[in-house]
């Protein structure tokens, strides 16, 4: 497979989510470094995924109107300018406000590369740039958080990074001589109320998994920074998580295709409520045994999000799983939304550690729900199930897409 007539793509895509994944880490704890209340930093970590998922649902027309890479261009220059203003305007509302901002437009260039993606690829070669891109995705997420070790958090250094970073991320799109593909076609969604019936589980379950994973994002970095003592040791607990669920993807969503994903859903939430657990009653274990801890935490909750999107995938009727996981991706945002909010709350009149509580709780909510529905459905044949596919591993899930390995399908 020939890689390098989109070799730029893939470079503007790696300096995209390195500075993107900085932000991530850095929003939070800069927060935290203000004193904003945590139910401000709640609202903060929901606006992301807000402007995710109507990013989502905008940019297919914007592409239409203006092409891809005047698309690119203007919401890469505008996430660019956002970070900045971080440091402009320094207050919970206007940092509610630039989140959305940001989570639309990271949206809208995934849809872009994605769809670029997709025009290159072909049905055999899909799976392997699929590989890469996901590979490509990680490294930079990796290093992204990994460079709030370097400078102050205080300062204004880490704001310009994220902004060169995410700002660099279009000049190697814009240079490119392949030409651009098709408009993105403005799809349809299954209704939840379509979707529910097919699989209740697939539903409630990333509506969960979407309140779990949108709280962990939200305040983990606050949490780290409360009991770290150092950046370093903050990059490391978030870095770990990343990683965690990276390598742990695969080897669970091939297991899932053999057997019930079900019963994969019940032991990652068991493990999920195990580390939470020991987070939340064991303080100051120190930096080694919580970097083990965010590793087995990431390893357990990442791929939830995927084996749910799997499991509904195997029921439905016909080759809809774009249009599945499309309305699937929307239960995600909303859990994503208010499970930040939702959190803060319990923070604000416990403790930092109960971000721990809420997510066992979560977890704990999602097994029942799985175990429940096992009793009440037999598993799908293995001759009539989608073939797993490996999630994201950055805070929000990979826009739904037909760069999916299963589309060739």
């Amino acid at each position: 497979m020939n890689l390098l007539p989109i070799v730029s793509l893939l470079v503007g895509t790696a300096t995209l989510v390195l500075g993107s994944g900085l932000l991530t880490v850095l929003v939070p704890v800069r927060a935290s470094i203000e004193g904003f209340h945590p139910l401000w930093i709640g609202l903060i970590g929901g606006g992301y995924y807000f402007g995710f998922v109507l990013g989502c649902l905008v940019t297919p027309r914007l592409v239409r109107d203006a092409g891809h890479i005047r698309v690119f261009a203007a919401l890469a220059a505008i996430a660019s300018s956002i970070a900045l203003l971080h440091l402009l305007a320094v207050a919970p509302g206007a940092w509610v406000t630039f989140r959305i901002g940001t989570g639309f437009c990271l949206a809208g260039i995934y849809m872009v590369i994605e769809s670029w993606l997709n025009e290159y690829a072909t049905n055999q070669t899909r799976g392997r740039v699929f590989s890469v891109y996901m590979v490509v995705n990680l490294s930079g997420l990796t290093l992204g958080q990994m460079l709030l070790a370097l400078p102050d958090p205080a300062g204004f250094t880490p704001f310009v990074l994220c902004a060169m970073a995410i700002g660099l991320s279009l000049v190697p799109v814009a240079l490119m001589r392949s030409p651009a593909p098709a408009p993105l076609p403005v799809s349809g969604r299954l209704t939840f109320r379509e979707l529910y019936r097919a699989s209740p589980l697939g539903v409630a379950g990333c509506l969960l998994v979407g309140l779990a994973n949108g709280a962990f994002w939200g305040h983990a970095p606050v949490f780290a920074q409360g009991r770290a003592g150092s950046t370093t040791d903050i990059a490391l607990f978030m870095t770990a998580f990343v990683i965690g669920g990276a390598l742990v993807q695969w080897p669970l969503g091939r297991l899932s295709d053999r057997g019930d994903r079900r019963a994969i859903i019940v032991a990652g939430c068991l493990v999920a409520m195990a580390v939470a657990a020991a987070l939340f009653a064991l303080p100051g274990l120190g930096t080694l045994p919580e970097t083990a801890l965010a590793f087995c935490a990431g390893a357990a909750m990442l791929p939830l999000y995927p084996l749910c999107v799997a499991h509904a995938n195997d029921h439905i009727v016909g080759n809809r799983f774009i249009e599945a996981s499309g309305s699937l991706l929307m239960a995600y945002g909303m859990g994503a939304v208010v499970g930040p909010i939702a959190a803060a709350a319990l923070i604000a009149s416990v403790a930092p550690t109960a971000l721990f509580l809420f997510t066992a709780v979560v977890h704990a909510g999602l097994a029942g729900l799985a175990w429940y529905r096992m009793r009440q459905r037999a598993p799908v044949p293995q001759a009539e199930r989608m073939a797993f596919v490996s999630g994201s591993a950055a805070a929000t899930p990979a826009t739904p897409s037909p760069l999916d390995p299963r589309a060739a399908e």
